[in-house]
């Protein structure tokens, strides 16, 4: 069992390490030219559209619920323990340069999930319920002229979809959940596990429609109480932030040590922030993994631009937003690079956002952090049934499958939750990683179609604006 679990890290290493990083971030680069920087461009205005009425209505085209849900839905899968965790564990090992580069492979990201989703509505389509399916293994299967190879792609994807969703999507959120419960609250894992099973079964047994109204709800409160929770935390820091921001930015580009707290230092190289700061970024946002575009597939939209340009802001909330508030309040805390007196090493982790709120909040910074896993796990549960639901429903054609997924991924949220499953979260891990690379080719293939369609539709936009002056 040993020997497996090695080979497994081993795979998962290279898999996520700098060829796949490469890969990742070079397409977002290579559309971001390709689409003459618009989704850049209209940045500014989609964030306003996605805020507006019309991006809750759902008379607006075909789709099963609105663009704003889709987005949600989509973000209750990306905006999760990664953006606490994760970006903790990215100022640990690389630095707190680290941020920056997540920033900089958030920025292409932003056309990368642009793309995917555009092309997820363009070539969706209906099942025998009348239901929306759509995402990468739709557009490799109705996209690709050679439809042999298309069809390869689009299984290779949807199997490494479902692998992950037991593992990346359910197991190791529901063992956060156990585990932080546990840790702060005292109550068993085994009953953690029972209420989490019983939640998700209730919520996901109704479908997408079930699941984007809870994501609508849980998505936006969450993220706003974490902010909030985050940005008390830099106020009352707000002494060490000036220190904290200059370290961030030059460590991103140059290499030394940085000192933390009272003992204890930080040695990270430009390279070592831009391995883990773009590690962490596409962990946490999902850029050009194609899940996202999964749940954008099934959003009332008149036009798959559109819808595109919505989901692109998912990538922009979760890690420009909701990493840089966790990246800020670490680096303010003066808690990077101090030892845990309990353990006697560095803080990492859950363990550093902890205590870089409890700097300022006390205990109740523990409270606070722990409500924001629980939370950000739970929506990745959710988002993720859906990803892996739809996926399995493209391998196997039936929907009726869908009810004994949902079933089995219940019952997997309690095993998750209480036992440690290394083997299983090894697997997903690497399917995980594995799910981007045909989404990677298809966009590459596809991305003379997008670039023409986006060009197009620029010209809506631009009719938009001046009727919008006439009226105004």
């Amino acid at each position: 069992m040993n020997k497996l679990q090695e080979i497994l890290n081993w795979v998962s290493n290279f898999v996520w390490g700098p060829v796949m990083l490469v890969f990742l971030v070079g397409t977002g680069v290579f559309l971001t030219i390709r689409l003459n920087f618009l989704p850049w461009r209209n940045l500014g205005s989609s964030l306003k559209r996605l805020f507006s009425k019309e991006s809750r209505r759902t008379d607006n085209g075909e789709g099963d619920i609105s663009p704003f849900s889709a987005l949600m839905t989509a973000l209750a899968a990306t905006v999760g323990t990664g953006n606490i965790v994760g970006v903790a564990t990215a100022m640990v090992m690389g630095g707190p340069g680290a941020l920056v580069w997540m920033w900089i492979s958030a920025a292409f990201g932003i056309s990368t999930k642009y793309a995917e989703c555009a092309l997820a509505l363009k070539y969706r389509s209906v099942n025998e319920k009348g239901e929306m399916c759509g995402g990468p293994m739709y557009t490799l299967k109705n996209a690709f002229k050679n439809k042999k190879l298309g069809m390869f792609l689009a299984m290779l994807f949807a199997i490494f979809t479902v692998i992950a969703s037991f593992g990346i999507g359910n197991a190791t959120q529901a063992n956060s959940i156990s585990s932080a419960v546990s840790s702060t609250f005292t109550i068993p894992q085994w009953v953690v596990g029972i209420i989490l099973a019983v939640l998700t079964a209730i919520i996901i047994l109704g479908g997408i429609k079930s699941i984007s109204k809870v994501s609508s709800v849980l998505v936006p409160g969450m993220a706003v109480f974490y902010i909030l929770a985050a940005v008390i935390v830099i106020i009352i820091n707000h002494k060490n932030l000036p220190s904290g921001i200059a370290n961030i930015f030059s460590m991103a580009f140059g290499g030394k040590a940085v000192a933390g707290g009272l003992v204890g230092t930080i040695t990270a190289s430009m390279m070592n922030s831009m391995r883990y700061g773009i590690a962490r970024g596409v962990f946490s946002n999902e850029a050009g993994l194609g899940s996202a575009a999964i749940s954008a597939a099934s959003a009332t939209s008149d036009h798959h631009v559109k819808q595109g340009y919505i989901n692109m802001c998912g990538t922009f909330i979760d890690t420009i937003v909701v990493c840089t508030i966790t990246g800020l309040a670490i680096a303010s805390s003066g808690m990077l690079g101090s030892v845990n007196p309990s353990t006697g090493k560095l803080y990492e982790g859950a363990d550093l956002t902890i205590a870089a709120f409890e700097s300022a909040l006390g205990k109740t910074g523990a409270v606070f952090v722990t409500v924001g896993v629980i939370l950000f796990a739970f929506s990745t549960i959710l988002g993720w049934e859906y990803t892996g639901e739809k996926s399995l429903e493209f391998i196997l054609k039936k929907p009726l499958y869908c009810y004994i997924y949902r079933m089995v991924f219940s019952i997997f949220t309690f095993i998750g939750a209480t036992v440690s499953l290394d083997l299983v979260w090894s697997f997903s891990d690497i399917a995980n990683g594995l799910m981007a690379i045909p989404n990677l080719i298809c966009l590459i293939v596809l991305s003379g179609v997008l670039a023409k369609d986006t060009k197009e539709f620029q010209k809506t936009l631009k009719a938009e604006k001046e009727m919008k002056k006439i009226k105004d």
